[in-house]
């Protein structure tokens, strides 16, 4: 299995994380991305608008719908807090899958402030997914100093299962405009929707065999 994970809060999952993600099976040559949903992201644990970790699950649930993309409690369930943990243990769990770690460009802005983030680029190939107005920050970073030397033409980004780490590939998707942020502020009480639904949620994860 060829595998794009994707790592978020998804407050709430929106249609950008969809088309994201089945842009990235296409480009990629993937046969599922996972969205992991995290229980709490350590650059935004000061956010006052986060909604539970159930309700968030609950969206990107019904965000995902019958497409190749499976929505996964399994930080929640392993305890880690950092990408560079989480990813460590499902490499582990998931030994007979190929994984590949997605990510905006506008996390790659601040890529060097993640825990261990030299670790996550020699353990796992990235595609950066573009997104517009962040180019020039996304070269300015600091990190980008060491990164730039592994970035992989993006018409070889089907190969990425045969890259030498660290790999970094840039993808450029139809952007869509739509933003967790904004739709927070338009519709701040949005959880309250999916309330009656967390109860049943199922969070199981793929099978490790």
């Amino acid at each position: 299995m060829r595998i794009g994970l994707l790592g978020g809060s998804f407050n709430p999952a929106h249609s950008g994380h969809r088309a994201i993600s089945l842009a990235a099976i296409e480009a990629l040559g993937l046969d599922e991305v996972w969205w992991l949903v995290s229980p709490g992201n350590p650059l935004k644990d000061k956010a006052t608008d986060m909604a539970p970790f159930n309700v968030r699950f609950a969206s990107a649930r019904q965000m995902a719908g019958h497409a190749p993309i499976r929505v996964s409690a399994i930080e929640q369930r392993l305890g880690t807090r950092y990408t560079v943990d989480t990813l460590a243990k499902v490499q582990r769990l998931y030994r007979g899958h190929e994984f590949i770690w997605l990510m905006g460009e506008d996390n790659l802005v601040n890529f060097d402030r993640w825990k261990g983030w030299r670790h996550i680029a020699t353990s796992i190939p990235i595609a950066v997914i573009a997104r517009p107005g962040y180019d020039h920050a996304a070269r300015a970073v600091s990190a980008m100093g060491w990164l730039r030397r592994f970035f992989r033409p993006a018409h070889q980004a089907k190969n990425w299962t045969t890259w030498r780490l660290p790999a970094l590939v840039l993808l450029r998707f139809r952007p869509d405009p739509t933003s967790a942020t904004r739709l927070r502020a338009a519709d701040p009480n949005w959880h309250r929707r999916f309330a009656r639904r967390v109860a049943g949620a199922d969070t199981a994860d793929p099978p490790t065999q």
